[in-house]
């Protein structure tokens, strides 16, 4: 694991002196050059994983319109450049089918452009919280920082960065709700800690039932304390009324309706039979 120190200045030296570096390392014939796009490689220690398509298009549709009004930020390579800052802009002309782009060359290595990346994010909010999350690691790893130093590198606090890495104990389908917006982070917040099988079933609720994080919050409690209203032992639900049987399967986000003696379930979808037998089986 690589030191702050054996990289010749800190990572707070390189904040502040990134812009400064842009300057003194621009080509003497006049910094900004048109590049051909096909020539331009993505940065391959990018850590924004998700680009929201409408924003994009609205972008590329204001390229067309005004042109480019920030250069991105390359490095040479053997066959071409190396993209360092910009990538939705690249994305976006791109886009909007041009041949060439505004771009500013410099020189720095790998080392500064992987933290590059990581800090322009961080510092524009770029990321969405799973991404932000799994770039602070990175930092913290590349660094070895504790969360205290990464928040006066950064200007986060320090409960927003250990509350943030906390998302990288979500299950698979806590991060995927997450970065496609169906639950906030104030809901993953509650849910991190518990069981991956019962993230999936507070999950399928949140969406479901449209729940507040404080509705979360207290299903949480209940889990926590063994206090569910219903009993997850299917050879007891037998035995309950219609009722309790309904609020169980609400939990679980699913809807049912009754008539009679008989009780009628609604899936949506084949991951809520995979959930529902799932539950049955535990």
């Amino acid at each position: 694991m690589a030191k702050a120190s054996a990289l010749g200045r800190g990572l707070g030296a390189l904040l502040s002196e990134i812009e400064e570096a842009y300057d003194n390392e621009l080509p003497k014939k006049g910094g900004v050059e048109e590049l051909p796009l096909s020539k331009i490689r993505p940065n391959p220690y990018q850590p924004r994983k998700h680009f929201d398509s409408e924003s994009l298009a609205e972008l590329a549709e204001s390229i067309k319109t005004h042109g480019l009004l920030q250069p991105i930020v390359v490095k040479e390579d053997l066959d071409g450049y190396i993209l360092i800052a910009g990538e939705r802009r690249l994305r976006a002309s791109k886009l909007a089918k041009l041949k060439t782009i505004k771009a500013i060359i410099v020189s720095v290595s790998d080392e500064q452009m992987r933290q590059h990346a990581l800090i322009e994010n961080i510092q524009r909010d770029e990321l969405n919280a799973i991404d932000l999350a799994q770039a602070y690691q990175e930092l913290i790893e590349i660094h070895e920082l504790t969360h205290e130093q990464l928040s006066s590198t950064v200007h986060k606090s320090r409960a927003q960065i250990t509350n943030t890495l906390r998302l990288l104990q979500l299950g698979d389908k806590g991060r995927k709700a997450l970065i496609e917006g169906k639950i906030t982070a104030g809901h993953a917040k509650v849910v991190v800690g518990l069981e991956e099988k019962e993230q999936v079933l507070i999950i399928d609720s949140i969406i479901g039932q449209k729940l507040s994080v404080r509705d979360v919050e207290q299903m949480v409690k209940k889990i926590k304390t063994n206090d569910t209203a219903p009993s997850y032992d299917m050879n007891k639900l037998v035995e309950l009324d219609f009722k309790r049987l309904q609020l169980f399967l609400e939990q679980m986000g699913l809807k049912s309706s009754k008539k009679g003696s008989k009780l009628t379930i609604d899936f949506d979808d084949n991951e809520q039979i995979d959930t529902f037998l799932s539950t049955l089986s535990s």
